[in-house]
Order: C-alpha cells, then sequence, then structure tokens
C-alpha cells in the first residue's frame, strides 16, 4: 500500500517531521511519501494562506494518482482543499482535522482542540461545525505560537502547549486533547504523558484511518459531487490544471 502524505506548506523540515510521524503509525508494508508543494506559502496561519496552498495540495494529488497512490493524507489541520482533492483522486483522502476529531469522538464524550495562532481557530471551529463535531467538540484553543517555532520545538514552545493542554482539562470537561497541528505531531506523546489523558495527532490518525479504508476497499465515491471535475478549458498560469475526460 502506497499512501501519500501531503504537507501543504512548502517547508521542508516540517514535511519530514511529518513523515517521521507516519512512517512511525503505518503498517508494515505500507510505503508512506511524505512531499510538500514546490510552491506555496511556508506556514498556513490564515484564510490567506489555505486558499493559496490548495492548488499545491492539488497538484500532488493529480502527481499521485500518475504515482500509483491508493490514499491520501492533506497534513495542515485546516484540511485545506478537502474536498477538491477527493474529486480528483481515486483512493481515499482524509484530512487530519477531520481524521483526529472523528478518533477523539470514538473515544470521549468530548475534546478540545489546542492549536498554534489564536487567529486560526475560527478556521478549525469552522470544521467542527462542518464535521458535525459541535456535540463533542468542547473548545478550540488558541497558544500562539508561530507554526514554523513547531519545526524545532524548544522547552518553552512544548511547556506552553502542555499548559494550554492542561488549562483544557480542568476548564473545558474534556476527555481528550487534539493537537491542531501537523508541527505538534511529534510532541503528542511527551504531551500526554504530562497531562494524563489521552491526545491525538492528526497525522497518525489520518494514516490509520487512510489505511483501513483501503483496505476495506473502499476509494472516493465518484457518483454525485466528488465525481471526476467536468472537462473544460483551464486557461492561463492553470492551464495545467485542466480537468481531462474520465
Amino acid at each position: 500500500m502506497r499512501i501519500k502524505v501531503i504537507n501543504p506548506n512548502t517547508t521542508a523540515g516540517m514535511t519530514a517531521k511529518i513523515g517521521e510521524a507516519a512512517r512511525a503509525i503505518a503498517a508494515p508494508g505500507t510505503e508512506i511519501l511524505a512531499v510538500n508543494p514546490a510552491s506555496g506559502p511556508v506556514s498556513i496561519e490564515g484564510h490567506y494562506d489555505e486558499a493559496i496552498s490548495v492548488l499545491g495540495v492539488l497538484d500532488e494529488i493529480r502527481k499521485g494518482e500518475a504515482e500509483g497512490c491508493d490514499g491520501y493524507v492533506i497534513a495542515c489541520f485546516g484540511d485545506p482543499g478537502l474536498l477538491a482533492a477527493r474529486e480528483v483522486a481515486t483512493g481515499p483522502v482524509v484530512g487530519i482535522a477531520e481524521a483526529a476529531m472523528h478518533a477523539a469522538s470514538f473515544i470521549s464524550t468530548g475534546f478540545s482542540v489546542v492549536t498554534t495562532l489564536t487567529r486560526t481557530c475560527v478556521i478549525a471551529e469552522h470544521l467542527v461545525e462542518r464535521y458535525g463535531m459541535v456535540h463533542a467538540c468542547r473548545k478550540v484553543r488558541g497558544t500562539d505560537i508561530p507554526v514554523l517555532e513547531l519545526e524545532e520545538t524548544g522547552d518553552v514552545t512544548f511547556q506552553t502547549v502542555v499548559a494550554e493542554c492542561r488549562r483544557a482539562v480542568a476548564e473545558d470537561r474534556c476527555g481528550a486533547i487534539v493537537l491542531g497541528c501537523a508541527g505538534m505531531a511529534d510532541l503528542v506523546a511527551r504531551v500526554q504523558d504530562e497531562i494524563g489523558v489521552p491526545v491525538i495527532d492528526g497525522v497518525a490518525a489520518a494514516v490509520v484511518q487512510v489505511e483501513g479504508l483501503v483496505r476495506l476497499g473502499l476509494g472516493t465515491s465518484k457518483h454525485g459531487d466528488l465525481a471526476w471535475p467536468l472537462p473544460k478549458t483551464y486557461t492561463g498560469d492553470l492551464a495545467r490544471f485542466t480537468p481531462t475526460r474520465r
């Protein structure tokens, strides 16, 4: 089985960290291809960054189809371009926010999300609504840690994350914590040891969910809105994204 894990930002160090987390959880025989687009934002910290990153995600999905990938993970907590990616993919495409929230709902009646910048909390809150998790998500909390500070997590950054997780457990009465950034993937075990409740990393959760879907023989439905994009001409710089007839 070959799973392509796409970091939508262009920071190679973060892609390497994400790849390590994915390989650590993947089953024997699963090949993980961890990639990032050639161009785009170095970090995703708002609506604009997210919108710009989507074309890079779609380009990597298109390449993955030619490379024989069985499934895909979008490794950014905003799940940028998720539905568009499913339109152009044969296999399952799972976003890390969607995967983590579902995993948390399986093991607790309520979870809180601890993420990076407070300005991005609204993006996660919108996903909570979209994924039907309003009943389960107690709160989305920002730490105001810039995404790129997670490349090399020092003690101050780690303790900031732990402190916010402790506040979530105490104040939100949640039974689990979802870490709201792919750059936090290497913190999950340490944070869980510190706070004593289950902590979910979306990268690991998404990889396992894609593996399960592939083993079940399930790909992305091509009936209805996730059918292949309608053939039409794309012009100018976006001509290479022109849909072809399937």
